[in-house]
């Protein structure tokens, strides 16, 4: 590890070992969304179409992994964001896109289950982080600025609506059709945030980037609103603490905690040596 956490020096792979690399990533972001940070890697494995031996080789234990998924989501969400700021004609359609190409990324799933595992102060993720805030704030701003997204919408609204529509259905669905109804949905909200549907307020907090930081990585639900009532600014509603009766205010919302582990343990996972002597050492990933 170099100074200040800014992790290890990227090191160029042969083509067969990066799409090694990539595959398995791209398994254990699914993985891990679907079962938490604590799901065989057997199965990452499987997914990925690799022997436990090469994950081993390009993830030496579970942690390398599950900082890197969290990296790589990152990374994919800041250039989807700049893409969609340079490509679209105008902010509203950018913030259009990138909530869809979000959605397709699971990053509302993939992500909160493994905060308690990961970082996000480690240099190269919070730089990351921050190449991402900045950009989709700057576009939400821009379409604010055009009259074209209602003047409410905070930077958390969109997160946290990305992160519900995320989540998969409960019941019968499949996955297919799970992301198709998630899509649908999804149209119809960004419907909603244009600014000439505006007719009423909106109820509830309006969560900014710097509340959203306020909440802790795991631990007790928590209302982000409550250091802000306590600095003397206004509540979430609009109104300054004394304009509250002393019933008036209701609980936190989601904290980072409110989501569990997965359910399986790690009871499935080889460690470098447990591979059978079948299994033939591959130098290239």
């Amino acid at each position: 590890m170099l100074p200040n956490g800014a992790g290890p020096a990227p090191v160029r792979l042969r083509a067969d070992a990066q799409r090694n690399r990539e595959r398995i990533l791209a398994a254990a972001r699914e993985v891990f969304a679907e079962h938490g940070p604590d799901a065989p890697l057997d199965e990452i494995a499987r997914r990925a179409r690799v022997g436990i031996g090469t994950l081993y080789r390009r993830f030496p234990n579970r942690e390398s992994l599950i900082r890197d998924v969290v990296l790589d989501v990152l990374t994919r969400a800041a250039e989807e964001s700049a893409a969609a700021r340079h490509h679209e004609p105008d902010a509203y359609d950018a913030l259009a896109r990138y909530m869809r190409r979000m959605l397709d990324l699971r990053i509302g799933v993939a992500i909160p289950p493994l905060l308690g595992r990961v970082s996000l102060a480690e240099r190269q993720l919070a730089r990351t982080r921050e190449r991402l805030t900045a950009v989709v704030s700057e576009i939400i701003d821009a379409a604010q600025r055009d009259g074209t997204l209602r003047p409410d919408i905070t930077f958390g609204d969109i997160g946290l609506i990305i992160m519900r529509l995320s989540r998969p259905l409960p019941g019968p669905f499949s996955p297919e059709l799970d992301r198709e109804l998630a899509h649908r949905q999804l149209d119809l909200l960004i419907d909603g945030l244009r600014a000439d549907r505006a007719a009423a307020p909106l109820a509830g907090p309006a969560l900014g980037l710097d509340e959203l930081r306020a909440l802790p990585d795991r631990g007790v639900a928590t209302d982000p609103r409550a250091a802000r009532a306590d600095d003397g600014g206004p509540d979430g509603d609009g109104r300054r603490p004394e304009d509250h009766s002393a019933g008036d205010h209701g609980a936190g919302d989601h904290g980072a905690g409110d989501h569990g582990a997965g359910d399986h343990g790690a009871g499935g996972d080889h460690e470098p040596g447990d591979h059978g002597p079948g299994e033939q050492e591959m130098t290239d990933g």
